[in-house]
């Protein structure tokens, strides 16, 4: 006989972790114990050696779908003296924590929510230990019901029997529920509950209303996506004009009708975090083109809580359509509410009517947004689903110090890190609003409660006009400034477990540069320390000030160059003769004029040249409809004739997009098409990238290229420079699940700063 104590560390809480070594132990004949201390679930299992290294084997082999287990320690110990194996009470423990992202409903529960003779028929809120709620439930650790938003609903006997019951799907499942015991929906402002709620939100729905629906992280806006009315009306009241809205769909088939899926494709779309993803239109499809005006895309998701399957599907005789717009629940800049009380003051005056429930939500999560590359998930937003998983840097465990990193201005994450794991938050949002201010601080301080992270430091973004800045020095903690570019790139760098030297190539639409410039297309000599910037797109006149981001005509016009400026101005289409002339004197006396090289405002002039977008109504619009029309030109095959252009350097490497900017004027003025230019654009860009590495790895030695910025979210841009880069025999770096964009830069942030803390020690 042999007894040993085994320590399991990763997300082994609320994914049924251990439910499953109390079957394995009996399965083996082993007594001890099982028990969540927070940090980690300890083991205390003794008998026959052979049963025991089987036991061990298997504990990593056949653990729960949704657990994922980073290190496991073992010891032997004192002989046990119990007689069986038992779950014992959970306590917290000092050390790193793992807190479970919340599970879509599994295919198991669903089954029996549909079925007539099951006791959870029709039941909004049916889970096991598969499935259901997690981050957004949770209190404190370690989880356990009493410790989340569930310990309002006491067990009725039934649930009490099949928690306590080893054989049960919901042995100790913290969110188990009822019809008798669970949470309750109900329409806000009127008597309706339950089963009459859902049947007039249903009916509301049909009827062309719109609906805001309270879901795990939040309440999402909905209506009919195949009634252009009612998308038209959804998109007057969010004003909201041309921004894609995500479309839920009833079913895989129904999302095959829609769009192209490829099997892996399929695999991401389907797969246990359903987030929301970015996928190519089919022709014939019955989604309005009004959700994504102008794109050849939507984006999809299918339904992961009970109550999305019940908007499609319930007995009460109306036809619902099988696609509908599932969009934030916020107004403009704000985070998605999350209570009643927000639903009340900020979405009543844009929905019909508004599904909400009694189950409280403790951290708000939007629907993560991803592309389908090369295989696998490219994030665009991440957040149901995927945070807080962390990421882990071994090299860096000696830091032992807490580490907040308060994220960028625009799509806001925050980070915590300490001994080498990092942990990216939820999607935020934009800080321009006080409310995503007091979401983030709120946000904050209940994940470092979670995660029992005490920070020592605070790592900022430098821009002196940023929100963010100004959230770090209110903590009062020591700060660490970590330029924005740089945390672009150890981001990425962090992602592929990576702190040595790369060339870094940060491509994005602003960072404040270290010499108070506009920064967006930089070459940086970089590790997670430090960097040394080798390189840039070449500086151009940058005027307007913040309208210079929405109107792309403005950054055109400052790249025009010659003697007939304005007529080749008026002849693109960029304005009338006065708004041009008074753009002009703007630049030539150097008002309200910076010096830029933002790539992201480059899309935006090639965009305005081409008479694809001249002003944006969102963030990126021009750069989506730019990418989409080189994308009608590749996929038909078509060939990408594009200029050579040679690099500058004198001691700064200068990739000459001047140059190719005004090839695509030249040759848009001798009657070339949009979408060949579009292309040409990209293949163009993709070479210069290429040929500033080449010269990168010649100056410096280095031969690992990173790819980070909010560009990179462009995937045909992406396969060019890849393609490019492997050609010549570099290694590339690129993100997977943390977006390329400044939702990623928090974990870039946190990264740097507990390597420059380390480094003093």
């Amino acid at each position: 006989m042999m007894t040993k104590e085994i320590r399991v560390y990763g997300i082994v809480q609320g994914v049924g972790f251990r439910p499953f070594v109390h079957r394995l132990a009996e399965k083996y004949s082993l007594t001890g114990y099982v028990a969540n201390k927070g940090a980690y679930v300890i083991i205390v299992v003794s008998g026959a050696e052979e049963n025991l290294d089987t036991f061990r084997r298997e504990l990593v082999a056949k653990a729960p779908e949704r657990a994922s287990v980073f290190r496991v320690e073992e010891r032997e110990t004192e002989a046990f003296a119990g007689g069986k194996f038992a779950i014992e009470e959970s306590e917290a423990d000092s050390g790193s924590r793992f807190v479970s992202p919340d599970i879509a409903i599994c295919e198991a529960c669903r089954k029996e929510m549909f079925d007539e003779n099951d006791r959870r028929y029709l039941h909004p809120f049916i889970n096991c230990t598969d499935c259901g709620p997690r981050l957004t439930i949770l209190d404190e650790m370690p989880y356990d019901r009493e410790r989340t938003s569930m310990r309002s609903f006491p067990m009725c006997p039934a649930c009490s029997e099949e928690y306590h019951d080893r054989s049960s799907r919901r042995y100790d499942a913290q969110p188990i529920a009822c019809h008798d015991c669970g949470p309750t929906v109900y329409l806000l402002g009127s008597a309706a509950r339950g089963a009459a709620a859902i049947r007039a939100l249903r009916r509301a729905i049909c009827d062309g209303k719109i609906a805001a629906v309270k879901g795990i992280g939040g309440f999402h806006l909905c209506c009919d996506a195949t009634n252009k009315a009612a998308v038209r009306l959804l998109r007057e009241r969010k004003i909201r004009p041309s921004k894609p809205f995500a479309v839920m769909v009833r079913d895989m088939a129904t999302a095959e009708r829609e769009a192209e899926l490829p099997k892996a494709v399929r695999a991401v779309l389907d797969g246990p975090e359903k987030p929301i993803v970015i996928l190519r239109r089919r022709e014939g499809g019955k989604i309005v083109a009004a959700v994504a005006p102008g794109s050849r895309r939507v984006g999809l998701l299918l339904p992961y809580t009970p109550l999305h399957f019940l908007l499609f599907d319930y007995p009460d005789g109306l036809s619902m359509p099988d696609a509908l717009v599932m969009t934030s629940g916020n107004p403009p800049g704000a985070p998605i509410c999350r209570t009643d009380e927000e639903a009340r003051e900020t979405l009543a005056p844009l929905a019909d009517v508004i599904l909400s429930h009694d189950r409280r939500i403790r951290v708000r999560a939007d629907d993560s947004v991803t592309e389908v590359y090369d295989g696998g998930p490219y994030m665009i937003r991440r957040s149901r689903g995927y945070a807080p998983l962390p990421v882990a840097l071994p090299m860096l465990e000696k830091s032992r110090d807490g580490v907040l990193a308060v994220g960028g201005e625009l799509k806001n994450t925050f980070c915590l890190g300490q001994g080498g794991l990092f942990y990216p938050s939820a999607h935020i949002g934009d800080m321009g609003d006080a409310r995503s201010v007091d979401c983030l601080r709120e946000t904050v301080e209940r994940m470092a409660s979670l995660l029992a992270i005490e920070p020592h430091v605070v790592a900022y973004d430098p821009h002196p006009a940023y929100h963010t800045t100004s959230f770090a020095a209110s903590l009062g903690l020591p700060a660490i400034a970590v330029q924005h570019h740089h945390a672009h790139i150890v981001s990425c760098m962090a992602e592929n477990g990576r702190i040595d030297p790369v060339i870094g190539v940060a491509f994005d639409g602003t960072g404040y540069g270290t010499d108070g410039s506009v920064w967006g297309g930089e070459l940086l000599l970089a590790d997670s320390r430090s960097f040394t910037r080798i390189g840039s797109v070449e500086p151009f006149a940058q005027a307007g000030g913040e309208r210079a981001a929405r109107e792309g005509w403005r950054i055109a016009l400052g790249l025009l160059q010659g003697e007939a400026v304005v007529e080749i101005a008026l002849r693109l289409g960029l304005g009338d003769e006065e708004e041009i002339e008074a753009q002009r004197f703007l630049i030539a006396n150097k008002i309200n004029t910076v010096t830029s090289t933002s790539v992201g405002r480059l899309f935006d002039a090639v965009s305005a040249a081409l008479g694809l977008c001249r002003v944006s109504t969102f963030e990126g619009e021009a750069a989506m409809r730019l990418q989409c029309a080189a994308e009608a030109w590749t996929s038909n095959g078509a060939v990408v004739k594009f200029p050579t252009l040679g690099l500058s350097e004198d001691g700064h490497i200068v990739l000459p997009t001047a140059a190719l900017f005004s090839e695509i004027v030249n040759r848009r003025l001798s009657g070339a098409s949009v979408s060949e230019l579009a292309a040409v654009f990209h293949a163009s860009l993709a070479g210069l990238i290429g040929s500033g590495c080449r010269a990168a790895r010649d100056k410096t030695g280095v031969s690992t290229v990173a790819l980070s910025g909010g560009v990179f979210q462009n995937t045909l841009l992406l396969r060019w420079v890849e393609s490019n880069l492997r050609r010549d025999g570099f290694e590339i770096l690129r993100h997977r699940l943390i977006p390329a964009n400044d939702g990623g830069i928090a974990l870039g942030q946190a990264v740097c700063a507990a390597a420059r803390m380390m480094e003093k020690t």
